[in-house]
């Protein structure tokens, strides 16, 4: 049987079909159309209102990328003091070394030799995510250790900060930590502004004058070296502003090399130390006494024929004049028996109130940290009194003192040092502590101890120097150590119309051929103070001038002049009417 069969029909779209296909596919276009209309609108709108409200949040945050992380510090006059740079940090991960680790170690030993090839295999081998090789490394390192080829090494950028005058001003300055903080010096006192995002991009200017600071690290190594001395400290300060031009300490450091120095030489000795500083004391007791109307009279004299015995104690005199001495007399011979008998007078009430209104019963009023406590009298006997007059008993910082002859030349008024610049007018006020009459006094009375006095070898020609020297015995375990000394000279400049005054501390020097033996102050600080003075007094604006100096007229007629045995003629006569040998001392 024949079975027959017919083909299926064609699917025919019928003409309805296709007008709904149609009408379908044009509702998704249009919301397709409008949904992408709707994000377009969006992302206007967007950027609509960013350029309208968030500029000022943009702009700071560019402005924050452009800065560097921490703000620079810079001298007086705009030169560079500290500085951040770009610096690079290798580093490696353990577990991503594909290469040989003994023979990578053994390329890293010789690449990087702080570690040994055993220390870099046993790194190597470690379960460390990540481990250091080198932090603030040199671009020539970085190349080094990059052309090892090893994947498992990486290296990233790192802010560094750069000391460009090295050792320069270290203590002032200070340096960082590893996470870029401020350990010591400016740096610590600065931190919060030199790493405000608002002010880190403006350079903060600092009080040193960088050619005056490298005058006195110079001066003061030199003197160093060639007394052999355990440290040495110095400062130049305006008398005006307070404003530290330039301070140093010694031994120092590079604050570009921690690691490499020694942590003994961080200590600040202008700030960081106390001393017993001698007769550089005895002027200010002498400020006290015409102050107070103890000495109202530059005539008035006082027994220094004898030792002064005072219970148990006994007070000396290093060059006994063994005669009844007036106020510039006592001085200029620097007369403990004098000095101690002044201070008798004065009392202990008149004499700790003065201490204080001078700052010594405080630590020392400036921006660094770790500053050290003097050491005050617990109990002011009659004897402490007197020995505090010349600078024994009480243990003050060399700044307390230099800010000291800071106000007792300036017109009598003590400031606070600083080491930040301060704009002309803007010195602060301070407090009174002697008149303007006992200053000028003073200007006149610290030039004689130059001119005729212990401190001739300070005298710089033209520039009027005048200050006193203090030579006093350290103290040690049994008392005081009569072979050591601390040498002080103490001098403002120029006395006329002072402008600076500057401070040089030598610790436990030796003297030598130079000086014949002697190592008191008079012999081996004042002068380093003479060239200080003649290195840098033209560099801070004051020109010599050797036809102007102080007006003494009035106090030459008290001093003394012994008449020699054979009385010489003519300039010769006037030379030996000197009443003490330049260089001479207390």
């Amino acid at each position: 049987m024949t079975v027959l069969v017919a083909p299926a029909p064609r699917n025919r779209t019928r003409p309805g079909n296709r007008q709904a296909t149609m009408a379908v596919a044009h509702v998704r276009l249009m919301i397709l159309a409008l949904l992408f209309a709707a994000g377009i609108s969006v992302i206007v709108g967007r950027l609509a209102l960013l350029a309208l409200f968030a500029e000022p949040v943009a702009a700071t945050s560019v402005n924050a990328m452009l800065v560097p992380l921490r703000g620079d510090l810079v001298d007086r006059n705009g030169a560079p003091l500290a500085r951040t740079i770009d610096a690079w940090s290798i580093g490696v991960r353990p577990g991503r070394v594909i290469g040989d680790k003994e023979e990578l170690a053994r390329m890293l030993a010789a690449t990087l030799p702080g570690k040994s090839e055993a220390d870099y295999a046993k790194l190597l081998g470690s379960d460390a995510r990540f481990t250091y090789l080198q932090r603030r490394a040199v671009p020539e390192l970085v190349a080094a250790v990059h052309a090892l080829g090893e994947p498992g090494i990486e290296f990233a950028r790192e802010p560094q900060r750069l000391y460009p005058q090295a050792s320069l001003g270290a203590h002032v300055l200070g340096y960082l930590d590893f996470d870029g903080k401020g350990v010591t010096g400016m740096e610590l006192a600065l931190d919060k502004q030199l790493t405000d995002p608002a002010r880190r991009g403006q350079p903060v200017a600092l009080s040193l004058d960088l050619r005056a600071q490298a005058a006195l690290e110079s001066e003061l190594g030199a003197a160093m070296t060639s007394f052999t001395a355990k440290g040495a400290a110095g400062v130049i300060l305006d008398v005006a502003t307070g404003e530290v031009v330039a301070m140093a300490s010694l031994p120092t450091f590079n604050p570009n090399n921690i690691k490499g120095s020694n942590p003994e030489h961080f200590r600040n000795n202008m700030t960081q130390s106390v001393y017993e500083l001698g007769s550089t004391f005895k002027p200010l007791t002498m400020a006290f006494a015409i102050e107070s109307g103890v000495a109202p009279s530059m005539a008035k004299r006082y027994d220094a024929t004898a030792p002064l015995q005072v219970g148990g104690f006994r007070i000396r005199d290093d060059h006994a004049q063994k005669r009844w001495l007036n106020i510039p007399e006592t001085l200029i011979h620097s007369s403990n028996i004098a000095t101690a008998r002044i201070a008798d007078e004065l009392g202990q009430q008149r004499m700790e109130s003065m201490f204080r209104k001078l700052g010594f019963d405080s630590r020392p009023d400036i921006e660094l940290g770790g500053l050290a406590a003097p050491l005050w009298p617990k109990f002011w006997a009659r004897t402490t009194v007197m020995t505090t007059a010349y600078g024994h008993g009480i243990a003050v910082t060399p700044l307390h003192l230099a800010s000291a002859y800071a106000a007792l030349v300036n017109g009598g008024v003590w400031r606070p040092a600083t080491l930040r610049r301060i704009e002309p007018g803007k010195a602060p006020q301070g407090r009174r502590v002697v008149s303007e009459a006992t200053s000028a006094r003073m200007r006149q009375l610290l030039r004689l101890v130059v001119t005729h006095g212990t401190g001739g070898k300070a005298d710089a020609p033209g520039y009027r120097v005048g200050g006193k020297t203090g030579t006093a015995e350290v103290p040690g375990a049994g008392g005081y150590k009569r072979n050591q000394n601390v040498s002080t000279f103490a001098a403002a400049f120029p006395m006329d119309a002072p402008r600076y005054v500057v401070l040089v501390m030598l610790d436990s020097p030796v003297g030598n051929a130079q000086t014949f033996g002697f190592s008191t102050a008079g012999w081996t600080a004042a002068p380093v103070v003479n060239r200080v003075i003649m290195r840098t007094g033209a560099m801070l604006g004051v020109v010599p001038d050797e036809t102007r100096d102080v007006d003494v007229s009035d106090l030459t007629p008290l001093l003394w002049k012994a008449e020699p045995k054979n009385k010489p003629k003519g300039a010769a006569a006037a030379a030996a009417t000197s009443i003490v040998a330049p260089g001479a001392d207390e």
